[in-house]
């Protein structure tokens, strides 16, 4: 896996909301739920975690989608593009569709979720996998510092060993 140049940018389809993104990502997900395929019109959503100080956006967003008191849905109202989430237990990210960046080269999933829903006969390259989430918030952070070794930029080479 590689690092994004950042800042990362990006659109909806019609290009009414667009998309700053100044840090890299916390994680990056594929999710196999009934809800994510019929959105995606695909067998699975990919998502993106980043720190919500670093997101931000233009243009106007509307809350949609089956969303809940715990989880909230943004989307653009003039073409309807599935934007972000935001959950009540954790204000300080934000789930970015990955869909809609102008840069994906760095993207592969590192976790995909809710594979008890997942079809048969698609396959993700994620090193992770749960059948619904992770289940605890330490298992989350576990996740989040394995996947930010994955992205970390290579040392400089030392005086002593010279380059790589």
């Amino acid at each position: 896996m590689t690092q994004p140049n950042l800042p990362l940018t990006g659109a909806c389809l019609c290009g009414a909301v667009q998309l700053h993104v100044t840090a890299a990502p916390l994680l990056t997900l594929a999710c196999h739920c009934r809800d994510c395929q019929k959105l995606a019109a695909s067998a699975y959503s990919l998502t993106v975690m980043f720190p919500a100080a670093a997101v931000t956006t233009t243009g106007e967003l509307v809350l949609g989608g089956l969303h809940s008191a715990e989880r909230k849905h943004y989307y653009c109202p003039s073409c309807l593009s599935f934007v972000l989430s935001r959950l009540k237990a954790a204000p300080e990210r934000v789930n970015l569709r990955a869909s809609l960046l102008d840069d994906l080269t760095w993207f592969t999933p590192f976790v995909e979720i809710m594979t008890e829903e997942k079809q048969p006969w698609a396959q993700v390259p994620a090193p992770h996998s749960y059948a619904r989430f992770p289940t605890t918030a330490e298992a989350l952070a576990d996740l989040m510092a394995d996947y930010a070794k994955t992205i970390a930029p290579a040392p400089p080479p030392s005086p002593e060993t010279g380059p790589a």
